[in-house]
C-alpha cells in the first residue's frame, strides 16, 4: 500500500530530516494536509515549497510553550488531527568511565519528554477528529530496535526508546474505548544525518525513502508494531529475550568489537 488512504490532516514531528523528510515527501505528493514541525525552520520552509497542502510549523519540543503555540495554529488551521506521526530524536553515546547524567537528560529531553509534550498538546486535535464514518484517529511514534535489547554506550539512547514505547503501549490500552489507534515504529539501522555520526558497523541499514514506505505501509494496515527491515529486528527481538547472562555476554562481544576511542556524541 505505501500509503495511508483518503486525505488525512497529519501532524509530523521531526520533518526536517533523515526518516521525517522522506515522509513529509510522500505525504505531500499523496495529497494530504501536513502539518511540517521540527526545531528549524529554513529546512521546513524547503521541504514545503510552493505546496498549498503543507503548513510549517517549527517548534522546540523541550519548550511546552513552543509545542502548545504550534498545536493551536494546526487546530485553528485543520480544525483537527487525524494523524500524530512523531518522528523526533536524538542520540548520544554514554561512556560509563566519564558518567554524565547531563548527557542522559538531554536525550530524555528530546526523545522521551519531548514526545510527551507533543501527545498532550495533540490529543485534543484527535479526540475532536473522531467521527463515526471516518477512520479512527491514529497516533504514531518512531522509537527504535534499541528498545528491545540493551546495548553497549547506548544507555541514554535505548533507555528513552524503551520508555517512549512502554508509555504507548500503556496509552494505547487506555485509549482504546476512545477509539484513538497508537502505533510504534521499531526501526534497525537508517541511513541519516544521525546515523551518519556512527563510526561503528550498522548491519542491515536501509536508506530512509525504503523506510518511510515501510512506516506508511504499517500505519495504512493499522499495524501496532511497525518494525524493519525484519531480519534484523526479528535477530534484536530474539536476542532480547535472552537470559540477563547471555545478554550480557552479547552485550560484551559487541562492546569489544571497537576500540575505547570509538566514543560516539
Amino acid at each position: 500500500m505505501q500509503g495511508l488512504s483518503g486525505r488525512r490532516r497529519i501532524w509530523l514531528v521531526g520533518a526536517s530530516s533523515g526518516i521525517g523528510e522522506a515522509l513529509a515527501r510522500r505525504l505531500l505528493e499523496q495529497g494530504h494536509q501536513v502539518a511540517l514541525s521540527a526545531r528549524r525552520q529554513e529546512p521546513l520552509a524547503r521541504l514545503a515549497g510552493h505546496c498549498a497542502n503543507a503548513l510549517v510549523l517549527p517548534c522546540d519540543l523541550t519548550d511546552p510553550a513552543s509545542v502548545h503555540e504550534a498545536a493551536d495554529t494546526l487546530g485553528a488551521r485543520f480544525g483537527g488531527l487525524d494523524v500524530l506521526l512523531h518522528v523526533a530524536g536524538t542520540c548520544e553515546y554514554l561512556d560509563a568511565r566519564r558518567f554524565d547524567p547531563a548527557l542522559v537528560e538531554r536525550v530524555f529531553a528530546v526523545n522521551f519528554h519531548g514526545a510527551i509534550r507533543v501527545i498532550d498538546a495533540a490529543l485534543p486535535l484527535l479526540r475532536r477528529a473522531r467521527t463515526p464514518d471516518a477512520p479512527p484517529p491514529l497516533l504514531a511514534a518512531v522509537s527504535s530496535a534499541a528498545a528491545y535489547l540493551p546495548l553497549p554506550r547506548a544507555e541514554a539512547y535505548g533507555a528513552s526508546k524503551a520508555a517512549l514505547s512502554h508509555f504507548l503501549e500503556s496509552l494505547r490500552i487506555d485509549l482504546a474505548d476512545e477509539g484513538i489507534d497508537v502505533s510504534l515504529v521499531h526501526p534497525g539501522f537508517v541511513a541519516t544525518p544521525l546515523t551518519a555520526r556512527n563510526d561503528f558497523a550498522m548491519p542491515m541499514r536501509i536508506d530512509a525513502d525504503t523506510a518511510a514506505r515501510a512506516i506508511l505501509d504499517g500505519l495504512e494496515r493499522r499495524r501496532l508494531d511497525i518494525h524493519f527491515p525484519r531480519r534484523f529486528t526479528a535477530l534484536v527481538k530474539l536476542a532480547g529475550l535472552l537470559p540477563p547472562a547471555l545478554r550480557l555476554r552479547l552485550g560484551r562481544r559487541l562492546m569489544h568489537r571497537r576500540s575505547p576511542s570509538e566514543a560516539v556524541s
